[in-house]
C-alpha cells in the first residue's frame, strides 16, 4: 500500500506563501471593515496564474498565524469571536482552484495562541502557563475540525507550526489533533512543527506524522544549516551568517521513521528575525533541491506575498520557474 504522502514524494516540489492579514482600526468592528477590504482585494486569477507559472505540484497556503484574523469563515470561532475571520472565503476559492488545476492545497494554521491577543486566547481557552492546555484543546480542535469539515477533499493536507516542546512539555495528544485535521478528509497528509531542522530536530516530532514539517532558516553551500541562529547574528564577507559554530545535514533517505522526509525554505524572505532576508544563486538552490529529490524527500519553497493583493514578486517567481525547468530536466 502506498505511504499517505506519495503524491507529495512523486511532485517536483511546493509553494508556500505566509498571507496574513493584520488590520488596523480604532474599534473591532473597524478592524473587521478592513480585514474584509483586504482580503476582498486579493487578485485570485492572477495569483493563480503565478502558481501555474512557477511549475509547483502543491501549494501551502496559510488560513492565519499571530494577527489574530483568519482569510476564511469558521463556524466555531464565528460563533466564539464574530469578525475575526473574512467575509470572502479566499483559502476555499484558492482550494477550488488548485483542485481544478490538478495540484494539491495544504493548509497552514498554528498550534497554539500563546503570542495572540486575550480576545483570541479566551475564545480558544488557552491558559499561559498551563501545561496541559485541555480547555485549548477542547476548542481549538473544535475550529480545526471545522475548516477540515469545510474543506473536505479539497483540502490535501496541514502543516501547523509552533508544536514547540515550551508548549506541549511532551504531554499533548497528538492524535487528537491528527483526528481533527483528517475529519473532512482522512487522506489529508499532516506535519507537526516542533521547529524542526533550524533547531536541528532531525526527527519528526512523532513518528504519527505522515510528512516532516522539516523548517529551514538558512542553507550554506548547498546544505541545510541545523544550528539556531540567534541574537547577535553577523555576516561574514562571504555572505555566511555566524553567531556560533554552524552545523549542517542533508538527508540519506526518503523516510525518517517511517515519515515521509520534507523541508521547507524561505526564499527572498526569513523565517528568523535574526537571519537577514536569503537569496540564494541558482546553483546552490537548484543542486539543493535536486540533491534532496534524489533520495525520495520532497521540498517547499516559501517565497513573499504581498497582502495588499497576493502578488508574488518577479524575482521569486521567475528563480521558481527556472527551478522547475531544472528538476524536470535533472
Amino acid at each position: 500500500m502506498a505511504h499517505p504522502a506519495q503524491w507529495l514524494h512523486d511532485g517536483l516540489y511546493g509553494l508556500m506563501v505566509h498571507y496574513l492579514v493584520s488590520p488596523q482600526g480604532a474599534t473591532p468592528t473597524a478592524c473587521t471593515a478592513e480585514l474584509n477590504r483586504t482580503v476582498d482585494n486579493f487578485d485570485l486569477d492572477r495569483f493563480m496564474a503565478q502558481f501555474d507559472r512557477c511549475g509547483a505540484d502543491w501549494l501551502i497556503f496559510t488560513l492565519g498565524q499571530n494577527t489574530g484574523c483568519y482569510c476564511s469563515p469558521n463556524d466555531f470561532l464565528d460563533a466564539a469571536l464574530p469578525g475575526r475571520t473574512s467575509r470572502r472565503d479566499l483559502a476555499l476559492e484558492i482550494a477550488q482552484r488548485v483542485k481544478e488545476s490538478g495540484k494539491k492545497m495544504i493548509l497552514y494554521l498554528p498550534a497554539e495562541v500563546a503570542g495572540q491577543s486575550a480576545e483570541i486566547k479566551n475564545a480558544f481557552g488557552w491558559k499561559d502557563g498551563d501545561v496541559a492546555q485541555s480547555a485549548f484543546h477542547d476548542s481549538y480542535l473544535k475550529f480545526v475540525e471545522a475548516y477540515s469539515v469545510k474543506f473536505g477533499d479539497l483540502n490535501d493536507g496541514w502543516w501547523f507550526d509552533g508544536c514547540f516542546e515550551q508548549f506541549h512539555h511532551g504531554r499533548w495528544d497528538w492524535m487528537r489533533w491528527l483526528a481533527a485535521a483528517k475529519r473532512g478528509n482522512p487522506s489529508a497528509i499532516v506535519a507537526l512543527n516542533d521547529g524542526a531542522f533550524c533547531v536541528g530536530n532531525i526527527k519528526p516530532l512523532t513518528p504519527l506524522e505522515d510528512y516532516h514539517a522539516g523548517e529551514i532558516h538558512l542553507l550554506e553551500d548547498g546544505r541545510i544549516r541545523t544550528d539556531f541562529v540567534g541574537e547577535g547574528a553577523t555576516m561574514t564577507p562571504d555572505g555566511k551568517v555566524r553567531d556560533k559554530t554552524a552545523t549542517f545535514y542533508m538527508p540519506d533517505g526518503r523516510f525518517i521513521d517511517g515519515v515521509q522526509w520534507h523541508a521547507l525554505l524561505p526564499l527572498d524572505c526569513s523565517f528568523n528575525p535574526h537571519v537577514p532576508t536569503m537569496s540564494y544563486a541558482d546553483d546552490e538552490l537548484f543542486v539543493w533541491a535536486a540533491a534532496c529529490k534524489k533520495v525520495g524527500g520532497a521540498v517547499t519553497i516559501n517565497v513573499p506575498i504581498d497582502t495588499a493583493d497576493g502578488w508574488i514578486p518577479e524575482k521569486s517567481l521567475a528563480q521558481l520557474a527556472r527551478l522547475a525547468d531544472f528538476l524536470t530536466v535533472d
